[in-house]
């Protein structure tokens, strides 16, 4: 029986990563179905509440101020246009409600907004996250008091390779803010993006630094990277198919997270649209069972509620319901 280590090496992740696929695969499902309903997945909805004009230099991001992508910045969404999305959202079968806001930091003038979309979205029995960038401790209280379920803030990738992906802020600044969210009682998400350009040995850093944390993210999304033209890594991955991270380059990723992080719920998110069906049931095999509805993530095309209905059914997935485990008991011994 696996338990939530944190005193993963990279050593032995990097063992992992280089099992024999079908290895890696079953004791991935063996771990998942130990902590985990084999055959429910999550279901959360993203919006966008504030778009556009970010001053971080993202290689990534469409939304960054250095990026030429033609999206357009915009104000903070009024608090009511948000619950008339987030209705919608849940009306549409979402546990969770997650709001991005394209800042490299919340202004404390932004809070009382935010703390009024929370409190509003969380009356309606939906699971809240948000990601507005980094955080100041005062600012992660506030939330915490709002009632915020989780905190996004992305690690994006290994610590050796992020200083190739951004510039504007340090590896160390993303860490902090976890540890802010941490320690005022707000549950962590956090993961990164697979397909930038890096290697095998930085996704181990990546998974590493995650699985190494004092307490492993509630939620870990995987995101394979969306080129966007005008985005610099966008524009430099475009034309070279074989910097595209390999399908079952993905699907080790993926299970490796799950072994690693046990309780965690895994969630496919950006890149998802292009993965054919096949791929996506071998990630749900490997352990992921968390993903985005809907036909977009913030500026980022998605599969949209149709398709994913008619995976679902063809694989006989069915929607998540209760708390995930990483929650309902930190300490528990896993299901039988």
């Amino acid at each position: 029986m696996t338990h939530s280590r944190t005193d993963w090496t990279r050593a032995e992740i990097a063992a992992l990563f280089d099992l024999p696929f079908t290895e890696l695969l079953f004791q991935a499902a063996s771990v998942h179905r130990a902590y985990h309903p084999a055959t429910e997945v999550q279901l959360c909805t993203l919006l966008s509440i504030k778009t556009g004009g970010c001053p971080e230099d993202c290689g990534y991001c469409s939304q960054s101020v250095h990026a030429d992508s033609g999206v357009e910045a915009t104000k903070l969404m009024d608090v009511q246009a948000v619950l008339q999305r987030a209705a919608q959202a849940k009306d549409a079968g979402s546990q969770r409600f997650c709001m991005g806001a394209a800042w490299r930091n919340p202004k404390d003038r932004d809070m009382p907004a935010i703390v009024e979309i929370v409190k509003g979205v969380r009356a309606m029995g939906l699971e809240t996250c948000m990601t507005l960038g980094m955080l100041e401790p005062h600012q992660a209280d506030m939330l915490a008091e709002a009632g915020l379920d989780y905190y996004n803030h992305n690690i994006d990738s290994s610590p050796e390779y992020y200083e190739r992906v951004i510039s504007t802020r340090d590896f160390q600044c993303r860490l902090d803010t976890l540890d802010h969210v941490r320690k005022a009682g707000i549950n962590v998400c956090s993961g990164g993006i697979v397909g930038m350009g890096e290697t095998r040995e930085d996704r181990v850093g990546f998974v590493h630094t995650l699985a190494t944390l004092p307490q492993h993210p509630e939620s870990v999304p995987v995101n394979a990277l969306v080129p966007v033209k005008g985005t610099v890594l966008g524009n430099m991955l475009a034309d070279t198919p074989l910097a595209k991270i390999d399908d079952i380059e993905f699907v080790r990723t993926v299970a490796v997270a799950r072994i690693t992080m046990p309780r965690s719920m895994v969630r496919l998110s950006a890149g998802r649209e292009s993965m054919s069906e096949a791929t996506q049931a071998l990630c749900f095999l490997a352990g992921a069972n968390s993903i985005f509805t809907g036909d977009k993530l913030l500026t980022a095309p998605n599969a949209g509620d149709d398709k994913d209905g008619a995976l679902f059914a063809k694989l006989g997935l069915t929607a998540l319901k209760g708390e995930e485990p990483a929650r309902a008991c930190k300490s528990a011994v896993p299901a039988e």
